[in-house]
């Protein structure tokens, strides 16, 4: 059953879903200036040091891992409006504290603009998901996930070359002073948002650490949510190896200059934005847990292709394959959380289940140089290709789940 035309008018006037969208633009222009920005400029300070390459993806995601659980739990706590608000607004902040270190002549502090931004978005990404369980239908979750995806296809065909251009026409200067006024833009949409809801606090928000143990049984005495917790550990450890080495792919495998990273990025960009729109489609005739599958096999054959390759056409073929089955892998994650998650622990989940995955990726990026090293690009890729086949084993276990998205169901079925 497909989403009928009046579902779908009704879901885009819908006050919410118009203000996380505008939000989302801005925060993706500041994500992808951020991104290649920081990226040239520390390949050209260090002579492409391998260490510094990685040290920037660790600096991004190591927070993630750290900070997750504590801000989904606060996310549970707090009102998730003012939370996302604020969170922009310091992210915004700590950019031009940092635009002004710059300018004084020390480079490294680029890393603290990531740092940052990455430590608060822990806090702002499950208030999101729970305003999405409050103000959108049931029935049309699946279909914010995809216009999610869709967003972020868009920005990986525009992202890589606008963040490119920023930095090559402008200099680092202007690109943090880009990311400065992106974040606080989205801060300023944010405001449009409903207002939260006020009413009595339940009994459960009075101790953090309860609040904080509730979130980890939570999800162990769910089937759903323990094995979707294993998928992200072998996904991550699979996404870390490979985070910080596309780069020298491109310089080492095929021969080209670092600039042309933006290219295989675009091309998985655009096959992510027609991948988006086909799943939306299909979304509802197939299990989000098979959908999950689907995308975590493509991946593990496109990324050991990726590592074999020397030819620039099967390259981007392959990155085409990826991104056009890459939204089965986030509409079927974000599907599966919010189907067997109720409300009250949608931010506990988030912060239980995404240390899992970031926890995995920190510990591989930080090793993705030795790792380059001593088993060579071909050997890296076919193992992370491995590790990719495991998560589609991992969720067969769920293909014939049906969620019900109640307490008693969650629990019981978990023992």
């Amino acid at each position: 059953m497909s989403i009928t035309a009046p579902a779908a008018a009704g879901f885009f006037r819908n006050r919410f879903v118009q203000a996380i969208m505008l939000s989302g633009i801005f925060l993706q222009i500041g994500i992808w200036v951020r991104n290649f920005a920081i990226l040239l400029y520390v390949m050209e300070q260090t002579g492409n040091d391998p260490f510094f390459v990685s040290l920037i993806s660790v600096v991004e995601f190591a927070p993630i891992f750290l900070f997750s659980v504590i801000g989904g739990t606060y996310a549970d706590r707090w009102r998730p409006k003012r939370t996302m608000v604020w969170s922009d607004l310091l992210s915004s902040v700590s950019v031009f504290i940092v635009l002004l270190t710059i300018l004084y002549g020390v480079w490294q502090a680029v890393f603290l603009v990531t740092l940052v931004s990455a430590i608060l978005s822990q806090f702002s990404q499950p208030s999101a998901m729970k305003l999405f369980k409050t103000h959108v239908p049931a029935e049309q979750l699946q279909m914010g996930m995809a216009l999610f995806q869709t967003l972020m296809a868009i920005f990986m065909i525009i992202g890589p070359v606008l963040g490119t251009f920023v930095y090559q026409t402008y200099g680092i200067g202007i690109a943090v002073g880009v990311m400065g006024v992106a974040f606080l833009l989205s801060a300023g949409v944010l405001t449009f948002l409903p207002p939260d809801q006020t009413g009595e606090k339940p009994e459960h928000q009075t101790d953090f650490w309860r609040e904080l143990t509730d979130g980890f049984q939570y999800v162990w005495q769910s089937k759903v949510l323990k094995w979707l917790g294993g998928t992200f550990l072998v996904a991550g450890f699979a996404v870390g190896i490979i985070q910080p080495l596309m780069i020298f792919v491109v310089m080492e495998r095929l021969g080209l200059p670092k600039e042309h990273v933006q290219w295989l990025m675009m091309v998985n960009g655009a096959a992510m934005l027609i991948g988006g729109g086909l799943v939306m489609g299909a979304a509802k005739k197939i299990a989000p847990s098979k959908l999950l599958a689907i995308g975590l096999l493509v991946s593990s054959i496109s990324v050991v292709g990726v590592g074999l390759s020397t030819s620039l056409k099967l390259t981007l073929s392959l990155q085409f394959l990826s991104g056009l089955f890459f939204p089965c892998i986030h509409i079927g994650v974000n599907t599966l959380i919010l189907q067997n998650t109720e409300e009250a622990f949608v931010g506990r989940v988030n912060g239980v289940l995404n240390p899992l995955f970031m926890g995995a990726m920190v510990t591989m990026m930080s090793m993705a140089g030795w790792l380059k090293a001593t088993f060579s690009l071909v050997n890296v890729y076919a193992g992370a290709g491995l590790l990719f086949f495991i998560g589609v084993l991992l969720m067969v276990p769920l293909f014939n789940h049906r969620a019900h998205g109640n307490k008693e169901q969650l629990v019981t079925e978990g023992e």
